[in-house]
């Protein structure tokens, strides 16, 4: 019944009292959830540093054995056949995933056996340090949308007046709210301002290309003509090609992965699919400007520049996702270049009401506890996806809040190390379906069809000339990018849900990334994520005490009236509204001037730089290297990019100095392969 867009567990967590527990000699506590629906015949075992040397053997395709006794002891009894590294190798990043310790999670397969009671045998092991199950992760969203019709689209071609030149902006108002949407006998559920507050930030920048968002999600149609040229693309990699070309363990990685199918080919609309990622990626950066369907956050101007989306697929289909699915996107998408991870999914509320939903985790140490790899993997997102050389240093997880009416955030959403959003509607009042309270840190426009309906209703019956009039309820939802499968050939449509509210928060975090860029400035993510919250609009006292919603009539097509109290609400939403215009200006002196990177490169290999991303006006200036010893590395200096290449063992300096006189020292340091062994 949910109304959701969130992507949760399909089983419920009945009493965490019940949980297994082990604790291994030397070791940490071990914690098996068997309330959970999981993958049988496999698990995620963390093992000991001190072994670390014996499962150097099972490189990088798998084993059938780990090389330790005690361990090959049970996989003997469980009829174990084959034990793997979860991440696969990525000589690039080897080093900090090892300092992370992501190296020791394997993923062991096996027959014969409860998941659940070998998870008990390892736990016993003081060679492992942690178990984990492999959660299968469902939707539980009806993925119900209401399609614009390609003949709303022409006519709307003709009618919108906008800042872009965009058609639908004009149907925005979660984009720039004038407060005229959705007004029925003098009374309006949409009032000026409740947006994001982009307009005046958009002065200041309209997205830089540099600045990656990585959707996990469904995929992106990745040829959308709204959002084909926002993709993000692997300069490593050939388009087509099923090979792994820049050796990062990930095969034909052109616009991203789809984790599911275990292929570069990233898919949109099959049996099952809902648009779902490419709706939301259109939020974030459907190309401004255009004279093509929408504006979005950071979309650039006139369909050059804006922010680029990384598409990590984890749902495919009728298929749910797997927590390996999940955490190896986490990890790819900080390999690959993300600052900002946008995920509209996770486990349902703890506080859902139990008629109408399963329960999630009710605290964050039942969380770490039963999913220690996913919160290894988010650690390891925030981290260390971005560059210490700029512009952002670390990463931002932003997650929907949920969609239960639940006084509380779903996890992961909910831990104090991500972003959690709530929805509200086109008038500032929480949305009807949208968690609140604890967990949730921040606001964003999500939609309320189930509120703004009776508004279209009448509207239809009377005939009036509007091209959104004619789809019942759309009014009040999010108008965003979809595949034509599912949208009559128009290639847009509407949505409800805090995973609507969610790319909104990833969008503006994004804008303001890209502000960053642009001044050539270096700011931590973790100052970032600080600025996001203090400058959010206060929306308490904006709404009314009451409510009026229509219960049910997105989820199934029938409906109620029912009513929400609003006081229960107030200081309940997180640090406010997002704001976009606030929080790029006050990044104004923020942060320290960029400096050129040092050099990593292997012997007989390449590195290629853009030396303009690294300096103020960079564009518009020219560019000379002096390497200090010529034995160690050369270059080359073509189309504005440094391109070095590693020649013998060792360190050398070298000298940048641009054409306008300003000069740095950097140093490149070129390195041996692994080794015989290779990279465990």
């Amino acid at each position: 019944m949910a109304l959701a867009t969130m992507l949760s567990l399909s089983s419920c967590l009945n009493d965490l009292g019940q949980t297994e527990q082990n604790r291994p000699e030397g070791g940490e506590d071990i914690v098996v959830n068997e309330d959970f629906e999981y993958a049988e015949g496999e698990l995620f075992v963390k093992f000991s540093p001190e072994v670390e040397a014996m499962l150097g053997n099972i490189g990088r395709s798998g084993a059938t054995r780990s090389g330790v006794p005690s361990v090959d002891e049970v996989l003997s009894i469980v009829d174990g056949y084959h034990i793997e590294r979860v991440f696969p190798v990525d000589s690039r990043h080897e080093e900090r995933t090892r300092k992370s310790g992501l190296h020791l999670w394997y993923i062991v397969k096996f027959n014969g056996e409860k998941a659940s009671e070998v998870a008990k045998k390892f736990a016993r092991l003081g060679e492992v340090q942690k178990v984990g199950l492999n959660y299968t992760i469902k939707r539980t969203y009806n993925g119900k949308s209401t399609p614009l019709s390609a003949e709303a689209l022409t006519r709307a071609v003709a009618q919108a007046e906008g800042r872009w030149n965009d058609p639908l902006l004009g149907y925005q108002w979660n984009v720039i709210n004038d407060g005229t949407l959705l007004v029925k006998n003098g009374v309006s559920k949409s009032l000026k301002d409740s947006d994001v507050q982009v307009e005046q930030a958009w002065k200041k920048t309209v997205g830089n290309p540099d600045i990656i968002v990585a959707v996990l999600d469904e995929g992106v149609w990745v040829n959308h003509p709204d959002l084909k040229a926002s993709m993000w693309v692997n300069e490593d990699e050939i388009y087509g090609d099923s090979n792994d070309n820049d050796g990062n363990g990930y095969s034909g990685d052109y616009h991203g992965y789809n984790f599911t199918d275990k292929s570069g080919k990233i898919n949109w609309a099959r049996n099952g699919d809902t648009g779902h990622g490419t709706h939301v990626a259109g939020v974030i950066a459907a190309v401004n400007n255009n004279g093509e369907g929408i504006s979005s956050i950071g979309g650039g101007n006139n369909g050059v520049g804006g922010v680029k989306i990384m598409s990590c697929q984890i749902f495919s289909g009728y298929n749910g996702s797997t927590a390996l699915q999940m955490i190896r996107a986490m990890k790819y998408a900080a390999d690959n270049g993300a600052v900002i991870m946008q995920c509209s999914w996770g486990y349902n509320s703890g506080a859902a009401s139990p008629y109408d939903f399963s329960r999630g985790y009710t605290s964050q140490e039942q969380w770490e506890a039963g999913d220690p790899l996913q919160k290894e993997a988010m650690e390891y997102f925030i981290h260390q996806a971005g560059s210490p050389s700029g512009p952002i240093d670390g990463g931002i997880t932003v997650w929907a809040a949920g969609n239960e009416y639940a006084p509380m955030a779903g996890f992961p959403g909910a831990a104090d190390i991500a972003v959690s959003v709530a929805a509200i509607a086109a008038d500032f009042t929480p949305a009807s379906y949208t968690n609140y309270s604890t967990g949730v840190t921040i606001s964003a426009p999500g939609g309320d069809q189930e509120y703004t309906w009776e508004y279209d209703a009448e509207s239809v019956g009377q005939g009036i000339n509007n091209i959104v009039d004619v789809i019942v309820g759309s009014r009040g939802g999010i108008l965003s990018t979809m595949p034509l499968e599912f949208t009559n050939n128009s290639g847009y449509g509407y949505m409800d849900g805090t995973s609507m509210a969610c790319p909104h928060v990833s969008g503006v975090l994004a804008l303001a990334a890209s502000y960053i860029a642009d001044q050539r400035r270096i700011v931590k993510a973790e100052e970032l994520q600080k600025l996001l919250h203090s400058t959010a609009t206060k929306i308490d006292g904006l709404w009314p005490s009451h409510k009026m919603y229509y219960i049910y009539l997105q989820s199934i097509g029938r409906y109620m009236a029912d009513e929400m109290t609003l006081s229960k609400y107030k200081g309940q939403m997180g640090s406010g509204l997002v704001n976009a215009t606030a929080l790029i200006n006050a990044l104004d002196g923020v942060g320290v001037p960029m400096t050129f990177p040092n050099v990593y490169v292997g012997m007989g290999e390449k590195a290629t730089l853009v030396p303009a991303r690294y300096f103020a006006n960079g564009e518009k200036m020219t560019y000379t290297v002096t390497i200090s010893n010529t034995n160690i590395a050369s270059h080359t200096n073509e189309d504005g990019k440094l391109t070095f290449e590693g020649l013998k063992e060792g360190s050398t300096t070298a000298t940048i100095t641009t054409s306008n006189g300003q000069s740095q020292q950097f140093l490149i340091t070129v390195r041996k392969g692994a080794g015989s062994l290779g990279w465990m």
